[in-house]
């Protein structure tokens, strides 16, 4: 049988903005962070402005935007920074004078600028943009020459964000909710590549799924497993902009019917060589007939050529398009149950480690890698400690990732103050073979 695909819409440019596309606008280079989804009726607040969204349609990822004074109201423009050629030539000089120059003689008593609210306003309804506004006030500092070359930058920062706040337009991508070095991790120790066939146990709002699935690429396949009947939320999948190939890929599956099938394996062998040998002494043939509601396309790799139902092409109309997180088809879970999972992450943050993985971890194949990350540590040492006496895994690791974001200025380089304190605990080993592991 051949693979029927179904139809896509017109082709997206993957690095431009679409009217529908979900984005995240990161204001004031870090101080504010939403997503946003893009239309001609889509508003952003900063402040007590709202601003149309509506120029960010079509503009590439990664486009600066600074607000503007317009005649009627402040708006969006797209934003070019200059270059710095002019500061790597005077940089010489600026190093000669900054060996002089320090804060020690400066007294903030709120004097040293001569601006005025008033004069600002009256600025603004010249048509005066936020940059002009901005070196007014540094023309009008009395105190902005004897500071140091840092503390002038930090000032003009200040006076931007304020006057002249700008939007950076993202790309969607898994860093949210779970600290990047974490999540990087996860699917570096899970080693998630093409052609893989991922069980996840997501808690975290869907960011684990959709970072495998970003990862996969349209190959292979995404198991969103849950426990009891309920499956837990994947809004964040939505704001990936998946297209239809990579959406087909995530699907969904309870614990109770992935351990199910697990434990019904040795019972249908036992009962197939029973109907087998009746079947000998009675020299019959007997085809098998396939069920109508299934479709069964043989795979190397699980489900990567296994086909959803309703995705299939029937009576010459085509069903509807394919979205991430439908359930998984008897094909899949049969495939996955025969071939077994090629890695396992597990993010629960709010539930027992030890008591998930022994009920997943025999849903892996032999030498399979898998990760599970914890917010706190005892519960990782304690999975760790279990795993090692019931022989279970080897190659035990627990790690904890560490990140500290640097500023970077001429001449000088130094730690920012503030960081997190701590991006939880990552628990990383290999399946192994044992004799407890069959039953």
């Amino acid at each position: 049988m051949s693979e029927n695909k179904p139809e896509s819409g017109p082709t997206v440019n993957p690095r431009v903005t679409w009217e529908g596309c979900s984005v995240l606008l990161d204001i004031n280079d870090g101080d504010r962070l939403l997503f946003a989804r893009l239309s001609a009726g889509s508003t952003l607040k900063i402040g007590n402005k709202t601003f149309s969204l509506q120029p960010l349609i079509g503009c590439p990822f990664g486009s600066l935007f600074q607000v503007e004074s317009g005649k009627e109201k402040p708006y969006l423009s797209r934003f070019i920074p200059p270059t710095e050629e002019n500061n790597v030539q005077d940089e010489g000089g600026c190093q000669l004078q900054e060996e002089s120059r320090d804060n020690r003689a400066i007294i903030d008593n709120n004097q040293a600028q001569s601006l005025t609210g008033d004069d600002i306003d009256a600025m603004r309804r010249q048509g005066a943009t936020g940059n002009e506004i901005v070196e007014a006030l540094i023309a009008n500092s009395a105190t902005f020459d004897k500071k140091t070359q840092f503390s002038q930058e930090k000032y003009r920062l200040k006076k931007q964000k304020k006057y002249a706040p700008r939007v950076l337009l993202r790309r969607p991508f898994s860093r949210r909710f779970l600290r990047v070095d974490a999540l990087s991790l996860l699917l570096s120790m899970a080693n998630v590549t093409a052609n893989s066939d991922v069980l996840v146990l997501d808690m975290v709002g869907g960011l684990v799924t959709g970072a495998v699935a970003e990862r996969l690429g349209g190959t292979g396949s995404v198991c969103n497993t849950y426990l009891g009947g309920t499956p837990y939320p994947m809004e964040i999948i939505r704001m990936f902009n998946f297209n239809n190939e990579i959406c087909k890929r995530v699907l969904r599956c309870s614990v109770n019917d992935l351990c199910a099938v697990q434990n019904e394996t040795s019972e249908q062998v036992s009962q197939h060589e029973d109907v087998c040998t009746m079947e000998s002494q009675s020299d019959e043939k007997i085809s098998l007939s396939v069920s109508t509601e299934e479709v069964h396309l043989s795979s190397k790799n699980g489900v990567s050529d296994l086909v959803p139902e309703n995705e299939l092409s029937t009576t010459g109309k085509t069903c509807k398009t394919p979205k991430a997180g439908e359930k998984a088809p008897k094909e899949a879970i049969q495939s996955w149950k025969e071939n077994g999972f090629s890695s396992l992450i597990i993010a629960a943050p709010e539930q027992d480690a030890w008591s998930l993985v022994k009920d997943l971890l025999p849903l892996l194949t032999y030498s399979a890698p898998f990760a599970i990350y914890h917010q706190y540590l005892q519960p990782l040492a304690t999975c760790m400690n279990n795993l090692q006496l019931e022989k279970m895994a080897i190659g035990l690791q627990l790690s904890e990732p560490w990140l500290r974001e640097y500023q970077v200025l001429p001449s000088r380089t130094h730690p920012c103050m503030q960081m997190s304190g701590s991006g939880g605990y990552i628990l990383s080993g290999t399946r192994a073979y044992s004799n407890t592991s069959q039953s």
